[in-house]
């Protein structure tokens, strides 16, 4: 790799790499381990082709992606792993209410299938039309749908809060609120 690629590709991981690791933590259900190591396959791969890829972040979380899917697939007879403490999000400071929400959520997403996890990462807090998520499980459109559909109302169930009607009564978009874990 010429040394232009070589800082460019230690200029992306820089820069990018907390944002992909939370993506990656969010994929992997909470498990900060399995997470980086999905984080390091992706950089790995990347670092290879890096002269090569136009969009550089676009490749590794798509490479994180599929590499994701196909762990779930070779590993559908295990127990999926829980984490009872969740990863630190790196951002600034957050009130006790978005604090409480974002661990409620985190503990919501753990109880979710792992189809059913996948579809709300990629569709709400990656913001991919329903095609792409498609796509990217092997699934079909409508399965995406309906999948999303019974995940979101399992969240309302588990985290009430993310109903309509959130604290206090004042209303909340529902389609948003599995964002509220990026923040």
């Amino acid at each position: 790799m010429e040394a232009s690629s070589h800082d460019g590709f230690r200029e992306f991981v820089a820069m990018r790499s907390t944002a992909l690791l939370r993506l990656a933590v969010l994929l992997t259900g909470g498990d900060r381990h399995a997470a980086e190591d999905l984080l390091q396959i992706a950089l790995m791969k990347a670092y290879g082709r890096w002269a090569r890829i136009e969009q550089h972040e676009a490749y590794v979380r798509q490479v994180m992606y599929r590499q994701q899917v196909n762990r779930w697939r070779l590993r559908r007879h295990r127990a999926e792993t829980t984490v009872p403490v969740l990863p630190e999000s790196g951002t600034g400071a957050d009130t006790g209410a978005d604090s409480e929400l974002r661990i409620a959520l985190w503990a919501a997403l753990g109880r979710l299938s792992k189809r059913q996890r996948a579809v709300v990462v990629l569709r709400y807090f990656e913001d991919l039309p329903e095609a792409e998520v498609a796509a990217l499980l092997g699934c079909p459109v409508g399965t995406v749908r309906s999948t999303a559909h019974r995940s979101l109302a399992k969240l309302r169930t588990l985290v009430p809060e993310l109903g309509p009607e959130g604290p206090a009564g004042r209303v909340q978009p529902l389609t948003c609120t599995p964002k509220e874990a990026q923040r």
